[in-house]
């Protein structure tokens, strides 16, 4: 049985901004070439199908298109809910979906129950374990004394296990989840599930599986062999401007897990960085070659260039992040008391504007600030 191992779609992520529904279909509806190319049995959604609790209309129907895609290029495709999901609203209508071969396995209390398929090596089990919010979920899995993610998922997979081991011998597992593992390499776009500061669960709970679909983390990443993080189809975040985007091909054999291969996804639009100052990047023609892309750029100006990003986008149409770094650094940071003490409005004001941009109020912002101060003067007594 041939499985694709995907998650973290995030459909409706806004980026700095942007809309990527474009962007996502192009990724997500290639999906379906790459079940059909490779004659995939099942794909997999380990978590984060949306990116919000409650999508808009545009993200649910993108997400329709792309299912229905899967299907039609003959997959069964199995969902889990992760942490941005709400498990509710993805589960309506579940015992329908999966009729038609699309197996949304949203309760917490059904987790044990796995999606049963079969090849010519025999069953294989597939275990959907949704996010699990400790305080929620250590009631229905009761286990009131657990704490945290481990103690949650901890019980989570010993019901998996005392499930799989009333099954067949020959039964082969895989299990869906949606967790921090241990190991695994962060980045800036994910939203954070710790509880009490703690996060992390020990990859040794996925003991005795034959292959452990992980989702949370962006990065693809290997674990151990059977224990991989797909990462997202996409970059949410300019800490991912390095990440190879990508899904992993999963082969179960008559004895397991007998393979798992990286299959590249493509870049509808690649991220980029840019550094120097303001009218040197607009000019210079060595950064033609990023003008299609996602920009962030860091302006190294001695003075804060006025609408800098405004100027940016005249050239660069996808810059969407810009941070003033000026060449030498500011002047030494003061605490307000310090700022303020035995100094006019006048004068704070000016020291405001100069530390902002690292330049001070030239003698026409000056006058404007002083009629400023008399109109303020005139209204307060008034």
């Amino acid at each position: 049985m041939r499985l694709l191992h995907t998650s973290d779609w995030h459909v409706g992520r806004v980026f700095h901004g942007r809309d990527l529904l474009r962007e996502q279909e192009a990724v997500l509806g290639g999906l379906a070439d790459l079940v059909a190319d490779e004659r995939v049995d099942v794909v997999v959604v380990s978590g984060d199908l949306f990116d919000r609790a409650v999508p808009n209309a545009e993200a649910v129907a993108l997400c329709s298109r792309v299912l229905e895609r899967l299907r039609a290029a003959g997959a069964r495709v199995v969902v889990t809910p992760g942490n941005h999901d709400s498990a509710a609203r993805l589960g309506l209508f579940g015992g329908f979906a999966a009729a038609g071969g699309l197996h949304l396995r949203t309760r917490v209390a059904d987790l044990a129950d796995p999606v049963l398929l079969a090849d010519e090596h025999g069953p294989v089990a597939l275990y959907g374990i949704p996010f699990l919010e400790p305080e929620t979920a250590r009631h229905v899995l009761g286990v009131p004394s657990a704490r945290g993610h481990a103690g949650v998922l901890t019980e989570a997979m010993r019901r998996v296990s005392a499930d799989l081991a009333a099954r067949p011998g020959d039964t082969r597992s895989v299990v869906l989840a949606h967790a921090f593992v241990t190991g695994g390499a962060p980045s800036d776009s994910e939203r954070t599930i710790a509880v009490g500061g703690v996060q992390e669960v020990s990859g040794s709970v996925f003991d005795g599986i034959d292959y452990a679909a992980l989702g949370h983390l962006h990065g693809s990443q290997e674990l151990a062999d059977h224990l991989r993080y797909s990462g997202s189809p996409l970059a949410y975040s300019f800490s991912e401007a390095g990440h190879t985007k990508s899904v992993w091909l999963v082969e179960l054999g008559g004895g397991g897990l007998a393979g798992v291969e990286r299959r590249e996804l493509p870049v509808p639009r690649p991220l980029g960085r840019l550094r120097g100052e303001l009218g040197a990047l607009l000019a210079d023609p060595a950064h033609t070659a990023v003008e299609g892309s996602f920009l962030s750029v860091e302006l190294t100006d001695r003075v804060r260039p006025l609408d800098a990003l405004r100027r940016l986008q005249d050239r660069f149409k996808h810059a969407v992040h810009v941070e003033w770094k000026p060449e030498g650094g500011r002047r030494a940071e003061l605490r307000f008391a310090e700022r303020v003490r035995g100094r006019s409005d006048e004068e704070v004001t000016c020291c405001f504007v100069e530390d902002v941009r690292n330049s001070p109020p030239s003698p026409g912002e000056l006058a404007l600030l002083r009629e400023a101060f008399a109109a303020a003067g005139r209204e307060e007594g008034a």
